[in-house]
């Protein structure tokens, strides 16, 4: 089981990354351009939002069976000493916990706005932190701290 679910949660990082670039593309073009909130852009906000949670409900599941997070709290004390399983323990958990908040907070709170520009402007503020978050807590194949591979097969 562990090994499909860190397949997909691999595989769906990607579109999650996709749908948050677009909804901020869209949301910057939209606030700069005074363009009126579509529907369109309501689904794109709507399928991001949904691809968020699915890929923190799979990373709370990997949390839970995975071997190095075990390992992580089964020796706490010698764990927190070493880099990748820190990462994944504490760094990449909270850091990504906080970002699919500050993302939902924001999708929340554009749905409420009165104006189109109120809309995208926070949707556009919002989304991009979580997004700059997300990305400085995936482990990239380049990343110093727990380097992964771009993709896992199933």
């Amino acid at each position: 089981m562990y090994p499909v679910i860190l397949a997909l949660h691999s595989l769906v990082r990607w579109l999650v990354l996709i749908a948050l670039l677009l909804v901020i593309y869209k949301a910057y073009s939209g606030w700069f351009s005074r363009k009126t909130f579509s529907k369109a852009d309501n689904k794109a906000r709507i399928w991001s939002i949904i691809l968020v949670h699915i890929e923190f409900i799979l990373g709370l599941w990997l949390y839970f069976i995975s071997p190095v997070i075990e390992f992580f709290r089964n020796n706490f004390k010698e764990a927190v000493h070493q880099k990748d399983v820190r990462f994944f323990g504490m760094e990449h958990s909270v850091m990504m916990l906080i970002a699919v908040i500050l993302i939902t907070i924001g999708s929340s709170k554009a749905k409420r706005k009165k104006t189109d520009t109120e809309k995208f402007r926070t949707l556009a503020i919002w989304f991009t932190i979580g997004l700059i978050i997300i990305l400085i807590s995936i482990p990239w194949s380049f990343s110093p701290f727990a380097a992964r591979p771009a993709f896992r097969p199933f």
